[in-house]
């Protein structure tokens, strides 16, 4: 059984190469995954550092005092951040520190919010209060986004589960339980179209569930692996149903 098994990959030529590219494609995939956790949990701390920042100000201490003493609080990325750019500020003008910190981050959110507040700092505008709104304004945003990222991300894999996994094995269980390969039954080309056709529902499964969560580029990183995942699924289980 086992070298049935193993067999199949001298006979499909196509599902050796979807896996070993499956493999490398994944490796390729986690650097984005790390860089969009890495993006998210500085947007997640930044509503909370403006709402800091607005109550040092309140309190009589300057912008950058008050940056200081929140970069010496915040223990994850975004003080980390903060405090690499307020060291390196020494050589420049604190304007061009914000900015270097906004171009760091490397996110929209923190960009937009840095190039408001030296829009303010040149304005001489109410730094307090916009900070405070702002504050509020990006804690709302940021619920919002992580509540549809938790409700899109179930049925994007629900999708991928059911399309990928669950129909081949369900169809195979079919096959192979109704037109068993023992009983004389001859069914390679029916079954080489099945299983062509589930490493293309898989790719169209995994292009919708990343277009549903607006990554369809980082999510096609992981097309061959599911592609591969799912024809293996068909193949294997006919063979070993049958």
């Amino acid at each position: 059984m086992i070298f049935s098994i193993l067999e199949m990959f001298r006979h499909s030529p196509l599902l050796l190469f979807l896996t070993t590219i499956g493999v490398a494609f994944a490796i390729g995939g986690v650097p984005p995954m790390i860089e969009r956790s890495r993006r998210r949990s500085i947007e997640n701390d930044l509503p909370a550092l403006l709402e800091a920042l607005s109550d040092s100000l309140g309190a009589g201490l300057g912008l950058q005092q008050a940056m200081m003493a929140e970069a010496d609080r915040n223990t994850g990325a975004l003080g980390r951040l903060l405090r690499e750019t307020l060291a390196e500020s020494h050589a420049s003008s604190f304007e061009s520190a914000l900015a270097n910190f906004a171009a760091k981050t490397r996110s929209s959110q923190v960009q937009r919010v840095m190039n408001l507040i030296t829009t303010a700092l040149e304005q001489d505008a109410p730094l307090q209060d916009i900070l405070a709104n702002m504050s509020r304004d990006y804690e709302r945003l940021n619920d919002l986004m992580n509540r549809r990222e938790s409700d899109l991300s179930g049925r994007s894999i629900l999708i991928i589960m059911f399309v990928s996994v669950g129909l081949p094995f369900l169809i195979a269980f079919i096959v192979g339980l109704f037109a068993p390969r023992s009983d004389g039954f001859q069914l390679e080309s029916f079954n080489h179209s099945f299983t062509l056709f589930f490493g293309a529902a898989s790719f169209v499964a995994i292009s919708v569930g990343g277009r549903m969560l607006g990554r369809m580029r980082d999510a096609l990183w992981w097309a061959p692996l599911w592609m591969s995942i799912s024809m293996m699924i068909y193949h294997v289980g006919i063979r070993v149903i049958g």
